[in-house]
């Protein structure tokens, strides 16, 4: 749950939590912030009156449009103290508008999993958030709700095919799609179905991830358009026969229903700032067990209405990063424009070694230690080939000379680093760092280019993942794992991209090694092959597709006032 801070927007410091000073914005009506950017009243599909959907009739009639400059923000390895990647995210795009330029943001849609767990919402912070809040962090327009229906869909039908005929040959012993929730409930993890007789179909064992590392919400946000979204479901493999051919969904008749379901959802939704600008939320896979970006139709879309595009990667760069370029640029055909790596003074320190109770205190010592990390993902992006400046965002607890020994890190690199207020003041605390950004894009054109080619194999992509982006020695895998990778190499899916699934807290799979460690080796439990999504996910250490809620989690504080206010949410 993120902390209550002294927010200091006018002469008096007032202390507000996030939520408190989200109900107190001027929040505009969604036609007004539509028309800021070109979109009629009559394309919305509203959700009341500071929500809605963009039609695709509309989406349908930017074709030939341009597009704009795409930058994006991502952090370095996140920690207990904060980052602020999404707040970042807010505030640039803010900046960008405060200083005149015709701007917009892209962001995912938070989960329920991480707002009622530790994490907390996913919707900025201070004087840089989107709202409304409290809906974007629960319910909002119900797309992750369709994107579970149409994945436990396609679970009760291959249980019934199973039930009746079982035409295809389905082996139940090897069927690879499991049934979502999103909710961490780790009682899920592993369960037994089919139990209580015959007319109860036939127990097998299986189980529940979280909905965000869905192959549903993973297709949902790199489709291009319905057909396509259709097209992609249709060749997800659901699992194998006895003789180890693979079943497709479209052999099950079930895509069609599916997209059926997904239809609404699919179009992109549309709030506002703090500031009464445009923001884009859609899509939520997770970075640390999915691609971690939001929906490739909603960029697109924004590219084409706005000059500058602001959107987020998913914790640190080495997953979220890593994989929007990866994967979502490669698949898509984007070009980002500009990198922006946020890291703060008190999560630098907790690299370095202080506890959290201690990160107010003035430690340049511990801090320079902990900018190991924040060289690690420099290092990282630049092998991207795209422009890249460094961002602190400022508490203010902060020192001078804390500022300074970052600054001095980043020289180092030959890459620049600002200190932004944006948390506290919005988008003019983001100006400086605007104006830097268009400067830097105006100066460094772009070279983009992916980390690896696609006729590498899918051992060696992983292999390189680790050594050059975690710092690792090499990866292991015991004897069923290699044969995996080489089966699905034979089967035809040698050019499919990887993506990891590891812990976000470190370089390493081991959560509690933070900096930038180097020579440890990256053990990979399992894969899984994702035929819709066009992807391999490599499920590293003890990284988990369904997380567990804390002893203490957060929904323990969340509640609906007199006045029938939800309250605690942040």
């Amino acid at each position: 749950m993120a902390e209550v801070k002294t927010v200091k927007k006018s002469k008096d410091p007032v202390s507000l939590s996030d939520l408190e000073i989200a109900e107190k914005a001027d929040k505009r009506p969604i036609v007004e912030i539509a028309e800021k950017i070109g979109i009629p009243a009559e394309a919305l599909i509203q959700y009341g009156h500071d929500k809605a959907k963009i039609s695709y009739s509309f989406i349908d009639g930017l074709k030939d449009k341009s597009y704009g400059k795409l930058i994006l923000v991502t952090a370095i390895s996140p920690t207990p103290a904060g980052e602020g990647k999404t707040t970042t995210t807010v505030g640039l795009g803010d900046g960008l508008c405060n200083i005149g330029k015709n701007a917009m943001i892209c962001l995912r849609e938070p989960s329920l999993g991480p707002c009622f767990g530790m994490k907390g919402g996913a919707a900025g912070g201070g004087y840089a958030q989107v709202i409304p809040m409290a809906d974007i962090n629960l319910h909002f327009t119900g797309d992750f709700h369709a994107i579970g229906a149409a994945h436990n869909l396609l679970a009760a039908i291959i249980d019934n095919h199973i039930h009746w005929d079982n035409d295809l040959g389905i082996d139940p012993r090897r069927i690879t799609w499991r049934r979502v929730v999103d909710m961490n409930d780790r009682s899920l993890r592993e369960i037994t179905s089919g139990l209580g007789g015959p007319a109860n179909g036939i127990p097998r064992q299986s189980g529940f991830d979280i909905t965000v590392a869905s192959e549903i919400m993973a297709i949902f946000c790199l489709a291009s358009d319905l057909e396509d979204l259709e097209t992609r479901i249709g060749n997800i493999t659901v699992g194998y026969t006895r003789k180890r051919v693979p079943v497709k969904v479209r052999e099950l008749k079930a895509e069609g229903a599916m997209t059926a379901l997904l239809r609404d959802a699919f179009q992109p939704n549309l709030v506002q700032t703090l500031e009464n600008n445009p923001a884009l939320m859609h899509g939520g896979p997770f970075a640390n067990i999915a691609h971690g970006c939001n929906s490739v139709i909603a960029t697109k879309t924004a590219l084409k209405l706005a000059d500058f595009v602001v959107t987020e990667a998913g914790f640190g760069a080495d997953l979220g990063a890593e994989k929007f370029f990866n994967i979502k640029c490669q698949k898509s055909g984007l070009q980002p424009d500009a990198v922006v790596l946020v890291a703060t003074t008190r999560a630098l320190k907790m690299h370095g070694g202080v506890a959290k109770s201690s990160l107010t205190e003035e430690n340049t010592k511990a801090l320079l230690a902990g900018c190991s990390n924040l060289g690690q993902h420099i290092r990282n992006i630049g092998q991207f080939g795209v422009p890249l400046t460094v961002v602190i965002n400022a508490f203010q607890c902060d020192t001078a000379a804390e500022h300074q020994v970052i600054k001095d890190h980043c020289q180092e690199f030959n890459v620049n680093c600002i200190i932004a207020s944006h948390w506290e003041n919005g988008g003019e605390g983001a100006k400086e760092l605007a104006e830097h950004v268009l400067e830097m894009m105006e100066h460094q054109h772009s070279q983009f280019r992916t980390l690896y080619d696609s006729n590498m194999g899918l051992w060696d992509k992983t292999r390189h993942i680790a050594r050059t982006i975690y710092g690792a020695e090499d990866i292991i895998a015991d004897k069923k794992i290699r044969a995996q990778f080489a089966r699905f190499e034979r089967e035809g899916y040698g050019h499919y991209p990887i993506c990891m699934a590891k812990t976000q807290y470190s370089f390493s799979t081991d959560p509690q090694l933070f900096g930038a460690p180097t020579g440890h080796e990256v053990p990979i439990r399992e894969i899984r092959l994702a035929t819709g999504a066009e992807f391999l996910v490599v499920v590293c250490g003890e990284i988990m597709t369904m997380p567990g809620l804390p002893r203490s989690p957060a929904s323990e504080s969340i509640s609906v006032d007199a006045d029938r206010h939800i309250v605690g949410l942040f």
